[in-house]
């Protein structure tokens, strides 16, 4: 007979934070709950890809600011691998709103939850439920992709053209791979999660013309996917890691 106290195998968490007393705490934590093991711990978000793309957690906890390369752009990378619950100090809406839309399925600001309720949050992720508090002023829908949120802050074009601007200001180091200006706007776009539809409206062109400049970006960038079009675009793909 099954223990109702402990259905299902451990919930395998990835913690990754810049600062060592903060990941040792939460390991201790988490490590602490009948249901969750702590597999790996991580310093910043290269080394959580690294460790997310070996050991495959069910759920990976991550800081927002890290050095090196840091939780936002490691999102895209990671979000592909599993749930991701951001957990840190940051509570600004604009990097809420960046973190949501790069794949972050919860939110959740160091000194506004307690132990309990970051234990139930981290179990909810095993039934892809979503945590943003209410107190961030970040309103949210799923979209068709079940582990990636959509916001529904109603921005304007303006302001999703902007978000893709400081998105490359953000990586200055980062190749264009030969694309042009345009394809570098798209790509970006690609990057922050929107959809063709959304990419259409933003750029103020059809959803055939966004099509149009995909196909050659992924020709430019060896890809055959978004996934794999984002891990160059962002410097995260590493040998053996696309699939």
């Amino acid at each position: 007979m099954p223990d109702q106290a402990h259905p299902g195998p451990n919930l395998r968490v990835l913690v990754a934070d810049d600062n060592p007393v903060v990941r040792a705490g939460l390991a201790a934590l988490l490590d602490g709950h009948p249901e969750l093991e702590v597999v790996a711990q991580a310093a910043d978000g290269e080394a959580a890809i690294a460790a997310a793309t070996r050991l495959r957690p069910d759920v990976v906890l991550l800081d927002v600011r890290m050095p090196g390369t840091d939780g936002l752009t490691a999102l895209p990378a990671l979000s592909l691998l599993a749930p991701v619950m951001m957990l840190t100090y940051s509570r600004e809406p604009e990097v809420v709103a960046e973190a949501l839309r790069r794949g972050a399925v919860g939110y959740l600001v160091h000194g506004e939850f307690t132990a309990a309720e970051l234990i139930s949050a981290v179990r909810e992720l095993r039934h892809a439920k979503t945590t943003v508090p209410d107190s961030l002023g970040v309103s949210y829908e799923p979209n068709d992709f079940p582990s990636h949120l959509q916001l529904v802050v109603g921005q304007s074009s303006k302001a999703r053209s902007g978000f893709a601007a400081r998105l490359h200001r953000r990586v200055p180091n980062r190749l264009n791979f030969g694309l042009s200006s345009r394809e570098v706007e798209v790509m970006d776009l690609i990057a922050s999660g929107m959809s063709n539809q959304q990419i259409a409206a933003a750029c103020f062109i059809s959803e055939k013309t966004v099509k149009n400049h995909i196909n050659r970006i992924f020709a430019k960038l060896h890809s055959s996917s978004r996934s794999e079009a984002i891990a160059h675009w962002l410097g995260t793909a590493r040998e053996g890691w696309s699939r």
